[in-house]
């Protein structure tokens, strides 16, 4: 028996194949699931999803239909992927913290601020809401194309007729292959102001436009801080971002305390989640200026924070809050859409409003020629019935006594098909004598009708104005007037600078002796000067580090990988307890700690590692506001940084495995703010031991015992950076360590 596949089989190289399909994959989904188009601002599935529920006519006058029905109908007709990819796209259609302006009407739960999930759609009901029939306006007046659907049964509409900028007035976000889209809401009466504008003015620029588009107005409020220049440059280039920030006020609980309410929170942040993380920041001491807080939410938001005490400012407090939590975030802008030629590009301000406007001239030119196309059959089939009433005896007598009257009435009165036709199915309740008249007042309205019509397709001024009426309409009915279109985000200019709070600057300054033991427990202790005879560590763990500071000191931690930390001393655990784990302040393991010591602005430090390596650094190059720390040093795996001391002195010390001191000018050590620092001793075998600085004319001195010693002569051991050293003076320990 012969295969029945020999002959079919192609020989195709694997890569070749393999690019080809690719491609084929990341053309789907730049062009048919991740990107809208912009002239109705839809993706394939929100554009299928509405087509549906208009065909199952559930406009804003009728019932409500099962969730559940309406997927059905998208996945079974338009739509062929899963159900609950459609059933999120209807969920996020009707959630108003969404969608600024929503295009579905839910009824049941659709979800929360918080996060929640809305309830499984056979639970759930929905249908369009008003602004959503905009959309949908003149769709059955040949007004756009329509193209077969997946298996070739029905019909779907290319893109829908859209008479409101639907791109920017509900923004639109989506990741593709190799390209994305992300564009915040605008507010509709602003955008409607900016068309018209553009319409008297085609040659109007961006910064033109910007008086009546100031910005993007979210569906969650909030305040965008940015400068008019930022805006600007972000809608010249089609990208850029938005700094927005939640809505706070102060609210006075009397006897000079106060409370700081939130009404307001950023675009697509969860409220449950944002919560979460202030509570971690107060968990963690990084908002030491906030004593708690608490939601307080109904229908409205209602955050509260307690500041710490009466005298803290409010400024102050919120200052922090933007700095380290969500509420403040930068909302992007990427306007990459799909064009009129079908083509993606990231587009300006001024390219997507023209887009739009070209797509309105098409879709009213479209619309005329349906219209006139309408009247002209209408006029046509008149025409006819005038002459029917003129001649009612003879047609009677032809319609009674042939058999076949269509053509001989054709012949006789010179009608066309659509006319015998007409009159053959014409009513006898027809024939009165105020029918023929109504017919008449019908002919004269058509042809007035026809007229304007005309004037419409010749007349590119009257189109222009046609235009401009539907915008107009759009606006008084979705403007700033209604309860929907008021704006929402408003507008306050921060400067970077005034981000930048010392919270340090609010804690009551007071001494306190922190210590970190062994095995990474640190705590803080009231005073100076403490008797430690009583100062009890865990099982199995000792004291390691002890130093005196105040409250208001930020604390620097040198770990052995050469990373630094800082905490505030405030923040450290306080009592006589064990303390806390380092591990919970900072990410750094208990015992890679290398050096704790109080910051000094300005303070000039030496690090080196156990490879020889070093430099010096300013102690303000070692701040971070980060958990995760700063990587200064760079320390090769296997090594360790293993000093970080304070410069003192002109001279500097170092000494290693081999037992060999070296004694050179501090002036031979470069500053640098990070790396791995340049070579301070050679080795032949074994790494460096200790390093110190000192002033040439006291001398080196190192710790013996209970005693100091002091070399005043160091002229023996005295050389350049990079020397071998010479074997240390008598007395000197035999840890290798000064």
């Amino acid at each position: 028996m012969k295969d029945s596949t020999e002959g079919k089989i192609e020989n195709i190289e694997f890569k070749d194949a393999l690019s080809e399909r690719y491609l084929a994959y990341a053309l789907s989904t730049i062009m048919s699931r991740s990107l809208p188009d912009v002239r109705d601002g839809l993706k394939p599935v929100h554009r299928r999803l509405l087509y549906a529920m208009s065909q199952l006519h559930l406009d804003p006058k009728s019932g409500y239909k099962k969730c559940a029905r309406v997927v059905g109908d998208v996945i079974g007709k338009y739509h062929p992927h899963g159900d609950t990819a459609v059933y999120d796209t209807l969920v996020r259609l009707a959630q108003d913290f969404s969608l600024r302006y929503p295009l579905i009407d839910g009824q049941g739960n659709f979800g929360s601020i918080d996060g929640d999930n809305a309830a499984a759609m056979r639970y759930t009901e929905s249908r369009m809401t008003d602004i959503c029939m905009l959309l949908m306006d003149d769709l059955d007046k040949d007004t756009v194309d329509f193209r077969l659907t997946y298996d070739d049964s029905e019909h779907e509409p290319v893109l829908l007729p859209a008479s409101f900028p639907n791109l920017l007035a509900n923004g639109s976000e989506g990741i593709a292959v190799g390209m994305a889209t992300s564009i915040p809401p605008h507010n509709l009466h602003e955008l409607c102001d900016g068309l018209m504008h553009l319409i008297d003015y085609p040659t109007a620029t961006i910064n033109d436009l910007m008086q009546f588009i100031k910005g993007p107005d979210f569906p969650t409020g909030g305040i965008i801080t940015d400068s008019k220049n930022t805006i600007l440059q972000a809608y010249l280039h089609g990208r850029g971002s938005f700094r927005v920030r939640a809505r706070w006020s102060k609210e006075e609980l009397g006897h000079g305390t106060y409370q700081i309410v939130i009404t307001e929170i950023p675009y697509q942040i969860q409220k449950s989640k944002l919560i979460e993380h202030i509570a971690n920041l107060l968990k963690d001491k990084k908002i030491p200026l906030v004593s708690d807080i608490r939601d307080e939410s109904a229908e409205e938001i209602r955050l509260i924070i307690e500041p710490k005490g009466r005298n803290c400012d409010a400024e102050t407090v919120m200052e922090s809050l933007f700095r380290l939590s969500g509420l403040e975030t930068r909302a992007q802008l990427n306007m990459n859409v799909i064009g009129s030629n079908n083509i993606p590009k990231v587009m300006n301000l001024l390219e997507v409003l023209q887009e739009f406007l070209a797509h309105r001239q098409n879709i009213i030119t479209r619309r005329s020629k349906f219209l006139i196309a309408k009247i002209e059959h209408r006029l046509e089939i008149l025409e006819g019935l005038k002459i029917a009433y003129l001649n009612l005896d003879e047609i009677i007598k032809i319609i009674r006594e042939e058999d076949e009257p269509k053509p001989l009435l054709m012949k006789r009165f010179k009608l066309s098909d659509v006319q015998a036709e007409a009159i053959l199915n014409m009513r006898l309740r027809s024939l009165r004598k105020l029918e023929e008249q109504e017919i008449s007042r019908e002919h004269n309205l058509l042809n007035k009708q026809l007229t304007e019509l005309n004037e419409i397709l010749n007349n590119p001024k009257q189109l222009w104005k046609i235009v401009k009426k539907d915008l107009k309409a759009v606006q008084d009915k979705f403007g700033f007037s209604s309860k929907l279109g008021a704006r929402r985000t408003t507008f306050e200019e921060h400067t970077a600078g005034a981000q930048i709070v010392d919270i340090s600057a609010f804690v009551e300054k007071e001494p306190i002796t922190i210590l970190c033991s062994k095995m990474g427990w640190i705590r803080s202790l009231r005073g100076h000067s403490i008797d430690f005879s009583n100062i009890k560590y865990k099982e199995g763990d000792e004291e390691k580090f002890i130093l005196e500071a105040y409250t208001t000191d930020k604390i620097l931690i040198c770990s052995n990988k050469g990373r630094f930390f800082n905490i505030l001393g405030d923040n450290i655990a306080k009592g006589k307890s064990h303390g806390e784990s380092i591990k919970l302040i900072v990410e750094i393991e208990n015992d890679d700690i290398t050096e704790i010591f109080v910051y000094k602005p300005g303070q000039k430090l030496l690090l080196a590692s156990s490879i020889s390596k070093g430099f010096i650094i300013n102690a303000d190059d070692l701040l971070t506001g980060t958990k995760g720390g700063k990587q200064v040093m760079n320390v090769p795996e296997g090594h360790k940084c293993i000093a970080c001391v304070p410069v003192i002195g002109d001279m500097v010390a170092t000494i290693g495995e081999n037992r060999r001191l070296l004694a050179f000018s501090l002036s031979e050590i470069p500053e640098m703010k990070k790396g791995q620092g340049v070579l301070l001793q050679k080795f032949k075998d074994g790494n460096l031991n200790d390093i110190k600085t000192f002033e040439a004319s006291t001398g080196l001195s190192w710790n013996s015992g209970n005693k100091i010693k002091l070399e005043k002569d160091i002229s023996e051991w005295k050389s350049i950076r990079g020397g071998r050293g010479k074997i240390p003076p008598g007395g000197f320990p035999k840890n290798n360590k000064f």
